[in-house]
């Protein structure tokens, strides 16, 4: 249901858009049944409300909705998580067991330099790079919650995590394994099947990096790992039934 609400959003804003002028709830069902989906003005209005309250509309008297610059922003941004959406569907959808298997030798050889990345964090990262981490990590929690797409957030913090080590030679590594916008969305979808958890994991990293504990940044990113290795294996036994 959820993916569904993101999608008639996507249409709602793409239509308005286009409108030079406030577009009611009634045109809008309209123009759902005519690409053959009944969604009643109840329905669209209660979507029309949250997208106000979110900025993403502007209510016109009773002439209907405007999409604000927060909307056109959001509905490029949808789009964009949408395509990444299509294509981690179409990946797993495709996915034999020997490629989940190399899924599961890329995090192996992630482990080894993402453990000493942590490490190095702990140590050398700068009170700015702390920061935002820390303000990532609570951006990406936000994200969750609306259970939006947070495989971007995912890349942005690894690299950042990376930069913090001021080890370029394992922030090279790191690359060189694979680890970018397109695997992250299938560890993503992966997580998502068998209900694993990023956010929490993240957060026990970002704690261990701003006590400046080497020790516990690295338990904690083995632990963030290994947590991902086990949910590629869950999902694996579960394509085997």
């Amino acid at each position: 249901m959820h993916g569904d609400t993101e999608n008639y959003k996507i249409e709602i804003l793409s239509f308005l858009a286009q409108s030079s002028e406030p577009v009611g709830s009634g045109l809008l069902s309209r123009l759902f049944v005519s690409k053959g989906v009944e969604l009643s003005e109840a329905t669209i209005g209660r979507i029309l409300r949250q997208m106000d309250q979110d900025n993403w509309t502007l209510r016109i008297g009773f002439q209907g909705r405007t999409i604000t610059e927060v909307g056109r922003v959001m509905l490029a941004e949808l789009k964009t998580l949408r395509k990444r959406q299509i294509f981690s569907n179409q990946f797993i959808e495709t996915l034999e067991l020997t490629k989940i298997d190399d899924l599961v030798d890329i995090l192996v050889a992630r482990r080894a330099i993402e453990r000493e990345l942590a490490r190095l964090a702990a140590l050398n990262a700068n009170a700015d790079e702390v920061q935002l981490l820390l303000d990532m990590v609570t951006e990406q929690g936000q994200y969750e919650v609306k259970e939006r797409i947070s495989a971007e957030h995912d890349v942005k913090f690894h690299k950042l995590l990376a930069k913090a080590s001021k080890n370029k030679v394992l922030a090279a590594a790191m690359e060189l394994i694979g680890y970018d916008a397109q695997l992250s969305p299938i560890l993503e979808r992966i997580r998502t099947e068998v209900e694993g958890e990023l956010v929490n994991d993240h957060s026990e990293i970002v704690k261990a990096i701003r006590e400046r504990d080497p020790d516990k940044a690295e338990i904690a990113m083995i632990f963030h790992v290994d947590s991902l290795i086990s949910d590629v294996k869950r999902y694996r036994s579960s394509v085997k039934k």
